[in-house]
């Protein structure tokens, strides 16, 4: 077993996931906004430091991915990362610079952050991150994703994936097909098929230690404008289906964004995945706002009960933990 493969099921071993907490500030923004609190550098690192501090962290959180900001932050004496590493999860990084315009499809996107990675690498592992994450988004129409985009996407995720193995830490790959639109599951599976098989090709092609990756895609859904929704049993289904036929055996494991759900269709759809999964491969959770969003809400009503706060995030990580090992169910959602 690789330092790589260990890093990578030490994130994602024994029903624990992934906190995403690397919004931009641009994004926490919106989101502080939302619940009409006031985004601002305290603010941002106290809901944050409320969440890293919480009893579930030890339980149901093998990972958390910080965004450049907060991990160059302290509480007190500690710093950000050492506050993670005491509770047992591991410090993560965000490291692309964000989608912009793709050159000759300019409806589509391509991430960007390759130059001057390295060094920045370099620089995230001193500061105690062990594994970090790169995002392609790819958009889902009659023409889209283009064999471009696909291409492109692919190998910039290979390209930082191998990067970030020479500097000793495990890459998060998430290649995201948008729910945005009117689009059937069928053809969700169909694209996400394309896209994550090209991103194995590339990552292989670039000498990638698939041990130690963890894939952060999409779970196969409707369009979030379609007509007809399929079941989620379906979507189970289709994720699995779409999974084994596309992805490596190698890789320990996936972990699955949110992707516009809501908290509770993000965990039953992850419940069900791992209830149906026959597969080696380990089914857990990425999670932001499937994660966070009630915790937000609560905190927002009084920003110094960071008790009751933490007893909203640990409620909500303890049903992601339970449905990455196929043991959740709704009535367990009643909260006393």
């Amino acid at each position: 077993m690789s330092e790589l493969n260990k890093i990578a099921l030490k994130i994602i071993l024994s029903g624990k996931g992934i906190l995403a907490a690397d919004e931009s500030t641009g994004t926490m923004t919106k989101r502080l906004d939302a619940v009409n609190v006031k985004s601002n550098e305290d603010n941002r690192l106290n809901f944050r430091n409320t969440l890293f501090t919480s009893e579930s962290m030890r339980t149901c959180i093998g990972g958390v991915i910080l965004y450049d900001e907060t991990i160059r932050q302290s509480f007190g004496s500690k710093t950000i990362p050492e506050i993670i590493s005491d509770s047992g999860a591991l410090p993560g990084i965000k490291v692309d610079t964000g989608a912009k315009v793709l050159a000759g499809s300019t409806y589509e996107k391509i991430t960007e952050g390759l130059d001057g990675l390295r060094e920045r690498l370099k620089e995230y592992y001193k500061l105690g991150a062990r594994f970090t994450k790169w995002r392609g988004v790819y958009t889902i129409s009659d023409k889209f994703p283009s064999k471009l985009s696909i291409y492109s996407n692919a190998h910039a995720l290979a390209r930082y994936a191998a990067l970030v193995q020479e500097c000793d830490m495990v890459p998060i790959v998430e290649p995201e097909v948008l729910m945005d639109g009117n689009h059937s599951a069928k053809v969700c599976y169909e694209k996400t098929s394309e896209v994550i098989k090209k991103c194995f090709e590339e990552l292989i092609l670039n000498k990638v230690d698939l041990t130690g990756v963890i894939l952060k895609p999409n779970m196969i859904l409707d369009g979030n404008s379609a007509t007809s929704k399929v079941s989620n049993d379906q979507i189970a289904k289709l994720t699995l289906k779409c999974l084994e036929e596309s992805v490596p055996k190698e890789v320990p494991g996936v972990a699955f964004l949110s992707g516009g759900q809501s908290e509770i269709e993000a965990t039953e759809n992850l419940n069900l995945i791992n209830k149906a999964n026959k597969t080696k491969f380990i089914m857990t959770y990425s999670y932001g706002r499937a994660l966070q969003q009630s915790a937000l809400k609560y905190w927002s009503k009084d920003i110094e009960d960071t008790t009751g706060t933490q007893k909203v995030f640990n409620h909500r990580a303890k049903m992601c933990s339970l449905a990455a090992q196929g043991k959740w169910s709704k009535d367990l959602e009643i909260q006393s």
